[in-house]
């Protein structure tokens, strides 16, 4: 079996990559650009600093802020239209998730045509998309350099996992500059966003040699550096570790796929609008407890990863480290404790674990699970226990 690896051509980090944006952009040939962007970022002035680093070096640009937080298809419908009217002839996300996957769905539609919902699923655009880079100022969702494209379905209330090898961004950078402003809670949903990636992909059947070695190098970064990055903002060494660490789990996913935690984290976010790092950060244990059957041994290599002592344990006293540790550094960093505490409804888990099952991202979990088990997660979840 052939075993694809999906990466942007090219990758900037560092403080102060930033101001490279200009020149990169232009050597994909951008004239006239569309910065994707949200509303918060459009009013601090981030979005107009952006801008005037593209014109600065010869490439004009507009803004729009309608990437909203689990971005929607009617978010790409206006940007689509943003697009055209202005002109534009190239795309640069700037923000976390929401911004890069809203700039995905507006450059597959202005590429292809059609609608976004046409582009569910995996590999269904046939045009090569328009120039695209992506600035990102979270380190979480790696969507700046993935193939990846989650956008909700307003009439239907689901999350369309788009996986498309042709909106992965041809440019990415990770300036810690753009981060240090995050809010506690925003880096610590971010970052477990990004443990999750990891603990997916590394036990995920798709994984390889490559992916385990970003996955394993990514869980020990984050479980290091995240309580830091959350405890003092400004702390570079911290932010700088983080965005690589998010980096390397993009890389991980990105190529070994995912699994039941954002299948079912998507459903969530379909239907109440949650924060996707939150509800992953608090299925995370519990989905990977369920799976701790499907390969221990891999379980035991997380725990190792985050520090624990595993030393003349059994493979599955070791395991159940790996489990504890998530739980710990949720609680350590203030993730909330349950679904229960997000306002989710248990008469909605039925609907919820159908849709689930259906998501692209189940396909590479490494154990089966039927509805019912699905159910009995999304209760132990809700409840905490």
């Amino acid at each position: 079996m052939s075993t694809y690896y999906f990466l942007p051509t090219r990758n900037l980090f560092g403080e102060g990559a930033v101001n490279e944006a200009g020149g990169l952009l232009k050597g994909l040939n951008a004239k006239r650009t569309l910065i994707v962007t949200d509303k918060f970022l459009a009013s601090t002035g981030m979005a107009d600093q952006l801008k005037g680093i593209l014109e600065s070096s010869g490439v004009e640009a507009v803004v729009f802020d309608g990437a909203e937080p689990n971005p929607t298809d009617k978010n790409v419908e206006a940007g689509v239209e943003f697009y055209k009217a202005e002109k534009c002839d190239s795309i640069i996300s700037l923000g976390g998730g929401s911004s890069h996957d809203c700039a995905k769905g507006v450059g597959l539609v202005v590429s292809n045509g059609g609608q976004i919902k046409d582009y569910e699923g995996v590999d269904k655009s046939t045009n090569a998309m328009v120039p695209l880079m992506a600035v990102n100022t979270t380190a979480g969702t790696a969507s700046e350099i993935t193939r990846f494209c989650i956008i909700t379905d307003t009439s239907r209330k689901v999350k369309m996992a788009i996986v498309d090898w042709r909106v992965t961004p041809q440019v990415s950078i990770n300036d810690p500059d753009l981060m240090k402003g995050m809010p506690a809670s925003l880096t610590a949903a971010t970052g477990m966003d990004a443990l999750t990636h990891a603990v997916e992909a590394y036990v995920s059947t798709a994984a390889n040699p490559l992916t385990d070695s970003a996955a394993l190098m990514s869980i020990s970064m984050i479980t290091k550096y995240l309580p830091k990055a959350v405890a003092n903002g400004s702390y570079m060494k911290a932010r700088d570790n983080m965005a690589y660490a998010q980096y390397l789990a993009g890389i991980a996913f990105n190529n070994a796929s995912l699994g039941y935690v954002h299948a079912m984290a998507h459903q969530l976010g379909g239907f109440y609008n949650l924060p996707h790092g939150v509800c992953n950060a608090i299925l995370l244990p519990y989905v990977e407890e369920f799976n701790l059957i499907g390969n221990f041994n891999r379980f035991k290599d997380i725990a190792g990863a985050m520090g624990e002592s595993i030393e003349g344990l059994s493979t599955v006293d070791a395991a159940n480290k790996a489990i504890a540790a998530i739980k710990q550094l949720s609680v350590q960093i203030g993730i909330p404790s349950s679904l229960k505490e997000l306002g989710v409804k248990p008469e909605d888990f039925g609907i919820m674990a159908d849709n689930a099952m259906k998501d692209v991202c189940c396909a590479t979990n490494p154990r089966t699970a039927t509805k019912e088990q699905v159910i009995g997660i999304f209760q132990r979840a809700y409840d905490g226990k």
